[in-house]
């Protein structure tokens, strides 16, 4: 294991960075939206997934794309458990992407390993307590607000120094509320009330993040700051998201080489193969005992 990115109790111990893919049981996420809707397709994708590379699978039945209005509670739980169920059957690592103390609750019991909560615990009163009682993982994001306005909440005088000090506070909430501190991973939450230079800023500063002493999840997957950067120019349109598979695959390759802990990523192989990569190169630089990650430098943006 490489001391640099951690590990999570309860979880495997890869000797890389890890690989989650996702599996979007909605019909209106940003990037594939409706194509896994079907519980059985849903399952499919997930155990194409694993084939293609993947570590474990994150479920999520409640789109957080910008904008997004929330689905109700039943919803998210007829959407989510039957595909957790049947992917834990089948031997799979199954991590729950939810802000419902009570979908996460169903989706342990289901057979989840992790639960992913984008808002940090800070959504459901609920979601702290039901982590610590079932002793699992919890990824802890950086959040200032729901889909629907978070947007007008990027607003940032220091995005790395500020996304660090709130991730510490939603950390500390969740060990006072009982979470072991050796279950939580840490996530900047790119996209989340953050534009494209926000975005780009907790990437080239990850040095910054993991010195909150817990692993680190990135997801970026195919996201806004990618489209901006291959768009090329202000005002140029930028590609679909299913165009930034490969841009994805870059970050995962930067961000693994920084001691990121997993990455979250919709096309897998690309991902996992570059996470690979960037494992054989950190070897190479232990073999000749050069520094490995931490290269970003430590100083705030503003």
């Amino acid at each position: 294991m490489s001391t640099l990115r951690g590990r999570v109790a309860g979880l495997p111990d890869w000797d890389r960075c890890a690989v989650m893919g996702v599996v979007n049981v909605t019909p209106d996420s940003f990037s594939d939206g409706g194509e896994w809707f079907d519980p059985e397709l849903a399952v499919k994708h997930g155990l194409d997934l694993v084939a293609q590379g993947a570590d474990m699978v994150d479920v999520g039945g409640e789109s957080t794309r910008p904008g997004a209005s929330r689905v109700d509670e039943a919803e998210e739980l007829r959407r989510v458990v039957p595909v957790v169920r049947e992917l834990a059957a089948a031997g799979v690592a199954v991590s729950v992407d939810t802000m419902r103390a009570s979908v996460a609750e169903q989706a342990v019991e289901a057979g989840a390993r992790l639960v992913n909560d984008v808002s940090g615990g800070l959504a459901d009163p609920a979601m702290i307590p039901v982590v610590a009682t079932h002793h699992v993982p919890l990824v802890v994001m950086h959040w200032r607000g729901q889909s629907i306005d978070m947007n007008n909440r990027a607003v940032y005088a220091d995005v790395v120094g500020e996304v660090v000090d709130e991730l510490a506070r939603s950390v500390e909430r969740a060990v006072a509320g009982g979470v072991d501190p050796q279950r939580i991973v840490i996530d900047p939450g790119l996209g989340f009330a953050k534009n494209a230079g926000h975005d780009l800023a907790l990437v080239a500063h990850l040095a910054r993040l993991r010195s909150l002493g817990r692993p680190l999840l990135v997801a970026a997957s195919r996201k806004r700051f990618l489209g901006r950067v291959l768009a090329g120019g202000e005002g140029a349109a930028p590609p679909p998201a299913r165009e930034r598979d490969a841009a994805t695959a870059a970050v995962s390759a930067i961000v693994a080489r920084e001691g990121a802990w997993a990455v979250r990523v919709h096309e897998v192989r690309a991902s996992a193969d570059a996470v690979r990569v960037a494992r054989a190169v950190e070897e190479a630089a232990q073999a000749a005992g050069a520094p490995v990650g931490g290269t970003a430098t430590t100083t705030g943006t503003k």
